[in-house]
């Protein structure tokens, strides 16, 4: 008797489907109907078995309705689930008291239930009591009535307590759990989305810088060389189908950048922005780990070079660590915008640095990112 309760509960199965879980567990009120039916008092015999009719229908109505609005343990239900949770216990216990003169102790069996039912749908400061009440009343009531023998109740009703209980901690925790994984799951759109939208601000913000520095260079070209305009039209088509098909693959999420193909993308950029340039000839010394945050910081430091300095003459310095790019432009008038921010994020992931800001006592800007070794 003292085991055969552990496996009952409210809301153990699915809260649409749990009152099917709990009609299962109904059978055991067969002891409540074969002592009723031995009985030889008619009255007390009809009432008993009216009496266990009702508190079964009861028992899985109720079951049925707490299902339906879930709580955590450690939250106060609303004060109507509440009300309508003891009123249905105090209908329970009703119920069971009409059985007590025909099923004598064979009627304790109801106990187990309703302590379940509470420890379920009523804050754990009101359903432990009363869990501890019924308890002590199954353990008394064998030992105090004439003629009733002791089958386990009072342990059945502690350990039906504590194992509806544990499930309703171990639903609030799967509930927990799922919002949690929803919340990740957010998150890593959101980081998705601002990665997707910082690398296509620095993969657009550079090829539309060269695309307009060309275009620029073409038309001044068409009335003085015919051949030149024409090859420097051709790599603007070069140039817009490349950044076409970087826009395609970063919002695929497989985006990625070479150091020595930034290198050249570099040289070709501040050539065609008539920036004499110093640049590094090969990056074979740098580790692969810190080539794609060099590439970018050397990408995004030539647009704005091209875009915004008004430079004569751009520097870039590259170590196994450290990439810098000094230019002897407008350092002082630069506004660190977008581009910026992003690469001190990268280099941040990196565990790296980004200095960037106006020479010191010489004209241009200067932009540094460094890892550690």
């Amino acid at each position: 008797m003292s085991r055969k309760f552990l496996g009952m509960t409210a809301t153990s199965g699915p809260p649409r489907f749990g009152w099917v879980f709990a009609a299962v567990w109904l059978f055991y009120l067969s002891g409540n109907v074969g002592a009723l039916l031995d009985q030889p008092d008619l009255y007390w015999r009809v009432t008993g078995l009216i009496s266990v009719a009702v508190f079964a229908v009861s028992y899985v109505y109720l079951v049925a309705r707490g299902g339906r609005a879930p709580f955590p343990q450690d939250a106060t239900p609303p004060p109507r689930h509440i009300v309508r949770t003891w009123l249905g216990l105090v209908l329970l216990l009703a119920l069971f008291a009409l059985q007590v003169p025909g099923a004598g102790d064979h009627a304790l069996t109801c106990l187990v239930y309703i302590a379940a039912l509470a420890m379920v749908n009523l804050p754990i400061a009101q359903a432990a009591p009363l869990a501890l009440i019924l308890f002590v009343g199954a353990e008394i009531a064998p030992r105090t009535v004439d003629g009733w023998a002791d089958g386990g109740y009072g342990l059945a009703v502690l350990l039906g307590s504590l194992a509806t209980y544990g499930i309703r901690m171990a639903a609030e925790r799967q509930r927990r759990l799922i919002a949690a994984q929803r919340e990740l799951s957010d998150r890593a759109v959101a980081g998705e989305r601002a990665r997707i939208a910082a690398d296509l601000h620095d993969i657009l913000g550079h090829s539309l810088t060269v695309v307009t520095v060309k275009a620029e260079l073409a038309q001044r070209l068409l009335d003085v060389d015919v051949e030149r305009a024409r090859k420097e039209l051709a790599d603007l088509e070069t140039l817009a189908r490349d950044a076409l098909a970087d826009v395609r693959t970063t919002a695929m999420g497989v985006r990625g950048i070479s150091l020595p193909g930034e290198i050249a993308a570099a040289r070709e950029a501040l050539a065609a922005a008539n920036v004499e340039a110093e640049l590094p000839g090969a990056a074979d010394e740098v580790p692969t780990r810190n080539r794609e945050l060099f590439a970018w910081t050397i990408r995004e430091a030539v647009t704005n070079v091209v875009r915004h300095s008004r430079a004569r003459h751009v520097r870039v310095e590259l170590t196994p660590t450290c990439v810098e790019i000094i230019d002897d432009g407008m350092g002082g008038s630069f506004v660190v915008g977008q581009g910026l921010s992003g690469l001190r994020r990268r280099a941040e992931a990196m565990s790296g640095r980004l200095v960037a800001g106006a020479r010191d006592n010489e004209p241009g800007f200067r932009v540094r990112v460094e890892v550690p070794t």
